[in-house]
């Protein structure tokens, strides 16, 4: 015969409730079945840390009948040599027993608002760093305005300093994105960012020693941060599919724009109170600090992770349609460079960092000699347009990955962000030298490099299309290239400054360089993988 009861009538000790389950069981008394039928509203528990305490429910109990039978989800209680199965439900009395009631359901929705994916906890970490990176570039080019009235510095000897850092960035980024693709970007990583802040640090050392030391710290600092950008470049290749692999990179590049805006406005602050030392002492120490999450926190891959859920691993994979890793070994130098979109990529990179490294280095200098304004208020000129940099970097990100989502082909995407990345600013270096105020020409670059993020998803993302197994090694290739090139202007610019006594022939030639290499991107350049 069948048992009919609505509730239990539970007590806070849990021993008593399983005493008082049992008792109901095992009566049939009418007087029984009269004390259960009794329908309470009063009866509520809330989870506590040692005991379930009795409440209000906020909303009636809705009561079902229980009885033996096998088509309902049950609980088998095993009394007098029988087995009972039992199915009790209470509304808001089995919810609340197993998650706390309302305060658990908050809870719960709290943790699941809480709850960021990985991918996007690696990509912040990077664009930390990839702050960092940057930061420890700037000190130098903001510092080396009183070094040069130190020692007596002429602007053209002033070029092979800022170059210096040049030298040792031209080897490490071959042999840095070999290391990437064979070890993975987070040891890579790691060891850059260890070597490179120990250089920092060593800096003012090497300045007030010797001028050959100070040159030789400088390309060691180089060398170390070469792996920076094969490194990001990879983490994002690994870490997210393709529709949002732009943004993960327009957000890294945002960190490391915003470097520059950090270090330009710190350092001469920190010079005026501390001395040339302090800047160099605080950067080298935040990388140190960074290194400790960095060391616990992070994989290479995903699939090592174990902080990854499965649900957001299978995001990750599902969205890419290259391949997770290379075998390992050195693709052969002479296939990668037998293809035009490789060169595409050369001769982008080329064209971008000598404009890059012109601004990065000469910004602040410029703005002392040609409007004869002092370094703090250079510096904040200086920031503006790299500040806003790190802003459009995202969008352009964001417009790239709203295109691929939209149906267009990478090619059409790549060639439309790059584009945009070197004719806008070889058209606003061409009205820079018609500037008459600072203010003119702070908005000027402001626009220029602004517009020249958007080569962030054009020929950084391009290296993922044509050759994803070998990303790290072809960035490494193209990233030495650019890093010539760097040298040069930045060498040369100086050399223009003395015998020109002005800033204005070197940006005309900047900007033709732009218009050349932007139609040479659009004849050659594919999104489709070639290796």
């Amino acid at each position: 015969s069948k048992c009919k009861f609505q509730a239990l009538l539970l007590y806070p000790s849990i021993s008593l409730s399983l005493m008082a389950a049992k008792s109901a069981l095992h009566s049939s008394s009418p007087n029984t079945s009269s004390f259960l039928n009794s329908k309470s509203d009063l009866v509520h528990f809330r989870r506590t840390q040692l005991r379930f305490e009795p409440g209000i429910p906020s909303k009636p109990i809705k009561w079902e009948s229980c009885s033996r039978t096998r088509e309902q989800p049950r609980e088998k209680v095993k009394q007098g040599g029988r087995l009972f199965t039992v199915r009790c439900t209470a509304e808001g009395i089995e919810r609340g027993m197993l998650i706390g009631g309302g305060r658990g359901r908050e809870e719960a929705a709290a943790s699941k608002i809480l709850d960021i994916p990985e991918r996007f906890k690696v990509v912040a970490l990077v664009a930390c760093v990839m702050c960092l990176c940057n930061a420890d570039r700037v000190v130098m080019s903001v510092t080396v305005v009183p070094l040069a009235t130190k020692f007596g510095w002429s602007s053209s000897f002033l070029g092979i300093v800022q170059s210096s850092f040049l030298w040792g960035y031209i080897f490490s980024s071959v042999v840095g994105g070999a290391l990437v693709d064979r070890y993975g970007g987070k040891r890579v990583m790691a060891w850059g960012v260890a070597l490179w802040s120990l250089a920092t640090l060593l800096t003012p050392w090497a300045a007030n020693h010797s001028t050959v030391a100070l040159l030789a710290v400088r390309a060691f600092f180089g060398l170390a941060e070469g792996v920076a950008l094969p490194s990001m470049s990879t983490l994002s290749s690994r870490w997210f599919p393709s529709h949002e692999r732009a943004s993960a990179v327009g957000i890294s590049m945002a960190g490391f724009h915003l470097g520059n805006v950090i270090g330009l406005l710190l350092t001469p602050i920190m010079l005026s109170t501390v001395g040339i030392s302090g800047p160099f002492i605080l950067f080298s120490s935040l990388g140190l600090l960074w290194l400790t999450r960095w060391a616990n926190g992070v994989t290479s891959d995903p699939r090592d992770s174990p902080f990854v859920s499965k649900s957001e691993l299978r995001l990750i994979q599902a969205g890419k349609t290259d391949s997770p890793a290379s075998d390992g070994q050195f693709p052969p130098l002479r296939l990668l460079l037998s293809k035009a979109p490789s060169w595409a990529i050369i001769f982008a990179n080329i064209t971008n960092n000598w404009g890059y490294f012109v601004l990065l280095s000469w910004m602040p200098i410029y703005f002392n000699t040609v409007f004869n304004v002092n370094l703090k208020q250079a510096a904040w000129f200086s920031a503006v347009p790299w500040g806003t940099m790190a802003v459009s970097g995202y969008v352009a990100g964001a417009l790239s990955d709203s295109l691929i989502k939209a149906g267009y082909s990478l090619t059409i995407v790549r060639k439309i962000m790059q584009s945009i990345g070197f004719i806008g600013p070889g058209v606003s270096l061409l009205c820079l030298n018609y500037a008459k105020t600072p203010v003119t020409a702070a908005a000027l670059m402001t626009i220029a490099l602004s517009l020249s993020s958007f080569s962030q998803a054009g020929f950084l993302l391009n290296m993922q299309d044509i050759a994803p197994q070998y990303a790290g090694f072809l960035h490494g290739i193209a990233n030495s290239a650019g890093t010539l090139a760097a040298i040069i202007s930045t060498i040369g610019t100086g050399y223009f400054v003395q015998w020109l006594g002005s800033f204005q022939a070197f940006l005309t030639v900047t900007a033709g360089l732009y218009f050349v290499t932007a139609i040479f991107w659009n004849l050659y350049a594919t999104g489709e993988r070639v290796f």
